[in-house]
């Protein structure tokens, strides 16, 4: 329900630029939405969990009086800019609260560093943990093009199709467990060709989309981390080269007729 198979999204606004994204994330129907929502909130209370029973071992004065004799309004203390303030007095609060006694009481028993690795642990793999990975290709003719993939950490990209088009949206908001994305531009007159490689991964041959740069020797492999299949790759080099090369007369592939190298010489069915 969560993640799917590798699936593309087409996003040409104009016939010289072209988006191509290759996703996990499912369409955001109601259910899914709920549920990431729940997921969410889940994050930002284990999140919290955490923070207080470490604020409760380490930072916690037993000596300090378990409430203030005036109460302290949190808008004030936003409308002063006192940011140190602010975050004691909400921790102060959440340790006082039952919840927070709870926690510290559960917790006792733990010696000091088994907390401190325990909090970092699941805090770690509750806030990290990855729901889906998108990775993008863009195409500006006459400029180059720019590869993007999804770093590690969290990700769900959302693709909006309410009107009936493949427009791609990515929605950067940590609420839906978005993530900074690793991007590399190659200018158009770096660009030797694109092509369809394939090589072994294990014990399946698999199909790689590549880019000649001039003057490196490795390749860039569009798409890394999820290797979407044969489908998909030929639909997007289609894509690519139409939008680079349509109407360059000048224009030679290094591959094939299908522009790929090795032994792969046709398109099956």
């Amino acid at each position: 329900m969560l993640t799917t198979a590798p699936h593309l999204y087409l996003r040409r606004p104009s016939p010289t630029t072209a988006e191509f994204t290759v996703t996990t994330c499912p369409p955001l129907t109601v259910p899914l939405r709920i549920c990431l929502l729940t997921i969410s909130l889940l994050r930002v209370a284990i999140f919290t969990a955490a923070t207080t029973t470490i604020y409760s071992r380490f930072f916690h004065d037993p000596s300090l009086p378990p409430s203030s004799p005036t109460p302290i309004s949190i808008t004030d203390l936003l409308y002063q800019g006192d940011i140190l303030i602010l975050l004691s007095h909400l921790l102060q609060t959440l340790h006082s609260s039952p919840p927070g006694q709870f926690l510290a009481n559960i917790t006792a028993p733990l010696s000091n560093s088994a907390l401190a690795l325990i909090a970092s642990v699941i805090t770690y793999f509750g806030l990290f943990t990855q729901l889906h990975t998108t990775e993008s290709l863009l195409v500006l003719r006459g400029l180059g093009i720019q590869t993007s993939t999804s770093s590690s950490s969290f990700s769900s990209p959302v693709p909006n199709t309410s009107d009936g088009s493949n427009r791609w949206r990515g929605w950067k908001w940590w609420f839906w467990g978005t993530t900074p994305t690793k991007t590399r531009f190659i200018p158009t007159e770096k660009i030797r060709d694109v092509l369809i490689n394939e090589a072994f991964r294990g014990f399946e041959v698999r199909y790689y989309l590549i880019v000649i740069v001039e003057g490196e020797e490795d390749v860039v492999v569009v798409f890394p981390k999820l290797l979407p299949g044969r489908r998909i790759v030929e639909e997007v080099w289609r894509g690519v080269r139409g939008c680079l090369y349509e109407g360059d007369p000048n224009h030679q592939s290094l591959g094939g007729s299908w522009g790929q190298t090795g032994p792969l010489g046709r398109k099956d069915s």
